[in-house]
């Protein structure tokens, strides 16, 4: 991974009152050069690594809202938090599912890769994209506790693998059935439950349309309810 070209640490502001320290890091680029950038906040050293991902595919970009809140929360102590608000840039700015290749970017890991075409495009081969690698490396450094992945548009907490009662959690503290998806190949959760056997990262299936604030704040705080044990 390259390191952080950018590191700003900052109190937000909000109503009047410092709420949280964040340091933005620029962790790498997109292909057509976009900056993918993490926010980290709550306690650098402390020993609860958690990562919150809003967006991986451009079209379902609801998770964004939520990641960007959570910047306005403060994470329980001993908790370090990590924040990127989109992998995909560029299929953001777009309004498309893959990278600026076309790269479905959550078929693109190396467990069970095999080569697709069409809408689900797994890549030349595993980890072949900038945004996967950049995402590769992240967690390789952080080892996450707990990861949770934004996507769209099934309404639904998906039981990807880890601590399920943790995912059932999750699903009950936001209102959203708990139940199990199926497993895809290059699937970046699943590649994570794999590679780091104590932690625990789940996708979280939003409704489609763009969520309302309210919705928005209460993902946010169960994300930070999550983190409390």
């Amino acid at each position: 991974m390259r390191r952080a070209l950018i590191v700003v640490a900052a109190a937000l502001v909000f109503a009047g009152a410092a709420v949280a320290a964040v340091h933005r890091h620029v962790l790498g680029r997109s292909v057509e050069g976009r900056a993918i950038v993490a926010y980290e906040l709550g306690s650098p050293a402390g020993a609860l690594k958690v990562l919150v991902v809003g967006c991986v595919h451009g079209n379902e970009p609801g998770g964004i809202a939520i990641a960007r809140r959570l910047l306005r929360l403060a994470p329980p102590a001993g908790v370090d938090l990590w924040v990127v608000p989109s992998l995909n840039p560029d299929g953001e700015a777009a309004h498309t599912r893959g990278n600026a290749h076309g790269v479905d970017l959550n078929r693109n890991f190396p467990l069970h890769w095999k080569s697709l075409h069409g809408l689900y495009d797994s890549g030349p081969h595993a980890l072949s994209e900038p945004e996967s690698r950049i995402a590769y490396h992240l967690m390789v450094r952080l080892h996450p506790a707990v990861s949770i992945w934004f996507h769209q548009h099934l309404g639904v907490v998906d039981l990807s693998g880890g601590n399920a009662a943790l995912e059932r959690r999750y699903a009950q503290l936001v209102g959203l059935p708990a139940r199990r998806l199926t497993r895809y190949p290059g699937s970046i959760v699943t590649w994570e439950n794999a590679r780091f056997r104590r932690s625990t990262a789940f996708v979280v299936e939003l409704p489609g349309g763009e969520p309302s604030a309210t919705a928005v704040a209460r993902y946010a705080r169960a994300v930070v309810a999550l983190t409390r044990g």
